[in-house]
């Protein structure tokens, strides 16, 4: 027993430890103390956590940049503002969404009657849903838990974003949010394939989870026509 907990020891100590050039020019290795609580699976958490809410961003991002009347609409009048205000705020609890918060604000975006900037309302509901899926960390170890079920909905929602994108319209007939560019001389597909991305690495992770602790995800049957947003963590 003594001799495999030095091996077990031994072995996160060495995850633990990272090669670095020195002031000198010389080697140097460095433990960092955080490792020795990480296990492989949670640095593939810690990973894909980072793609997808980098993902978001830069989607929100090129949202912002093609409708940019909408982050004139509130209080931060340019696009460096409005992404700031963004990445800045922990609980996405914007005061124009009037205390809505996960799909009931990203809902708010395809309203007729709102007024507010639609692509604040759309991504930071999306991305709160995104926090709760992965139970509001951003640093994982070996206590940590996901719930496959809350990240396959994560990836459903986001499918469902991207259809309303791509759907949903004024009463002018004008896409509510501009996205993708479907002129066939000028086409850009570069959301949905973002989109895209960021739910393959969601589905992976539900399925990495799952088999981790010999469940089964749950899938749903959507009707695009009358797609919501699914639950995750209450949101």
């Amino acid at each position: 027993m003594q001799r495999r907990r030095l091996v077990l020891l031994l072995a996160l100590v060495a995850t633990a430890c990272s090669t670095k050039i020195g002031p000198s020019g010389r080697k140097e290795t460095v433990v960092d103390a955080k490792y020795l609580a990480k296990g492989d699976i949670d640095r593939v958490i810690d990973t894909a956590r980072r793609e997808v809410v980098d993902g978001l961003f830069r989607f929100t991002e090129k949202l912002y940049r093609r409708n940019p009347r909408e982050y004139r609409k509130g209080s931060t009048p340019t696009f460096e503002a409005a992404m700031a205000r963004l990445r800045t705020s922990k609980r996405l609890d914007f005061p124009e969404l009037g205390g809505k918060r996960g799909g009931a604000a990203a809902m708010l975006a395809f309203r007729e009657d709102y007024g507010g900037d639609r692509v604040l309302a759309l991504m930071s509901g999306l991305l709160a849903m995104v926090y709760a899926a992965f139970e509001d960390n951003d640093d994982f170890y070996f206590l940590d838990d996901l719930d496959e079920q809350k990240l396959y909905n994560c990836a459903r929602n986001l499918e469902t974003a991207m259809w309303k994108l791509s759907t949903e319209r004024t009463p002018t007939g004008e896409l509510v949010l501009l996205s993708n560019e479907l002129d066939p001389n000028n086409r850009n597909l570069s959301f949905e394939r973002e989109f895209g991305r960021v739910t393959g690495i969601l589905d992976f992770l539900a399925s990495v989870v799952a088999d981790k602790h010999g469940r089964i995800v749950s899938k749903v049957a959507q009707n695009v026509a009358t797609a919501v947003f699914l639950p995750v963590g209450g949101l």
